[in-house]
C-alpha cells in the first residue's frame, strides 16, 4: 500500500531524533543531492547514466553487492564518471533483522564486490566508501550503534516518492517538485523495482530543478555542508 503522503511527516519526526544520520544538507544553501538505490542494473543504470552525462550531473548511488557482482562493467562505468558510491547491503535485507556479524559481513562483502568490479585497491574502498543507507530506510538504534562503531556513516533521505511502485513518470516528478527545498536529499531507484522509469524521471527532473536555481551535489558535499567529521578505519564486530 503506497504511503507517499506520509514520508514528509516521517522525515520531520525522525530527523531530530536521529541526528547522526544524514537526512538532508544545509537549508541555507541551494544544493540538493540526487541519489539512486538498488543498482547497478544492466539496463536501467546505463540509461540513467546517459541522462546524467547529458546534463553533466554527478549523483550518488547506493549499491547492493549482489547487483555489483552481476553487472561489474556497469558499476565500473558509474564509478569512472565520478559519481559518489555508497553501500545498501549485499542483498536487499532489512538491517534490523541481521545480527551484528551478518550486518558487518553484508557491508564488507559489498565493498569487496565494488573493489573487484571497479579495479580498485580494497583498502581504498574500505576507507573511502563508508556511506550506508539501510534497505527500505529501516533501522533501529542498535543498527546506528553498529554503523558508528565500525565508522560507517548512516544515510537516510528527505524526499522519497515511492517510485518503486511505478506510479508513472509525471506522478514521481510532481511528488519531487512538491517536496524539494534547499538541502534536499532525493531518493530514486535504478534497480528492478522503479528502475524502468528512472531515466525518464531524471530527464524531466533535472532541467526543472536547475531552472529553480538548485545546484546538484553528491552526498559528500551534503555531509560537508553540515560540517560532519570525516570517518576512517573500521572495526569488525
Amino acid at each position: 500500500m503506497p504511503f507517499a503522503p506520509l514520508y514528509p511527516i516521517v522525515y520531520r519526526i525522525l530527523k531530530p531524533c536521529f541526528g547522526s544520520c544524514l537526512w538532508s544538507g544545509s537549508e541555507t544553501e541551494a544544493q540538493i543531492a540526487l541519489t539512486f538505490d538498488d543498482g547497478p542494473h544492466p539496463q536501467y543504470t546505463p540509461e540513467l547514466l546517459e541522462v546524467l552525462d547529458e546534463f553533466g550531473i554527478e549523483a550518488s548511488f547506493f549499491w547492493l553487492g549482489v547487483c555489483v557482482e552481476r553487472s561489474p562493467q556497469v558499476a565500473k562505468a558509474v564509478y569512472e564518471r565520478g559519481h559518489w558510491i555508497g553501500l545498501h547491503g549485499y542483498e536487499h535485507r532489512s538491517f534490523p533483522r541481521l545480527s551484528a556479524r551478518e550486518l558487518h559481513e553484508s557491508l564488507t562483502r559489498t565493498q569487496r564486490a565494488i573493489a573487484k568490479a571497479c579495479h580498485l585497491d580494497p583498502q581504498q574502498v574500505n576507507t573511502q566508501m563508508r556511506d550506508v543507507r539501510p534497505p527500505n530506510g529501516l533501522f533501529v538504534p542498535k543498527t546506528l550503534e553498529y554503523l558508528q562503531r565500525w565508522n560507517y556513516r548512516p544515510v537516510m533521505w528527505s524526499v522519497v516518492v515511492e517510485d518503486w511502485w511505478s506510479p508513472g513518470v509525471s506522478v514521481v516528478v510532481q511528488r519531487v517538485l512538491q517536496q524539494v527545498q534547499n538541502g534536499s536529499h532525493i531518493v530514486l531507484h535504478d534497480g528492478c523495482y522503479g528502475g524502468a522509469d528512472v531515466a525518464k524521471i531524471t530527464a524531466q527532473l533535472i532541467p526543472e530543478l536547475l531552472q529553480r536555481g538548485y545546484q546538484f551535489v553528491t552526498l559528500d558535499r551534503l555531509w560537508h555542508s553540515l560540517k560532519s567529521p570525516n570517518v576512517s578505519g573500521a572495526k569488525a564486530p
